[in-house]
């Protein structure tokens, strides 16, 4: 059985268990968060997602 998940619900489920099993503060992860937003209206946004979606692909492939 295959299960797609976006990367974003992936995420988001990190920054919960972040904030609820390691402690980390709310508004590190709203920081964070805006910070990745502001990164992605960079020059830099088309390699972070080139990156991504390679590593994404490497994972993956592993599991075929």
């Amino acid at each position: 059985m295959t299960v797609s998940l976006p990367l974003v619900v992936v995420l988001g489920l990190f920054a919960w268990g972040a904030v609820k099993f390691l402690g980390v503060r709310t508004w590190i992860v709203v920081l964070i968060a805006l910070f990745g937003f502001w990164l992605s209206h960079t020059f830099l946004a088309p390699a972070i997602e080139s990156g991504t979606r390679s590593g994404v692909d490497v994972i993956n492939d592993q599991h075929d």
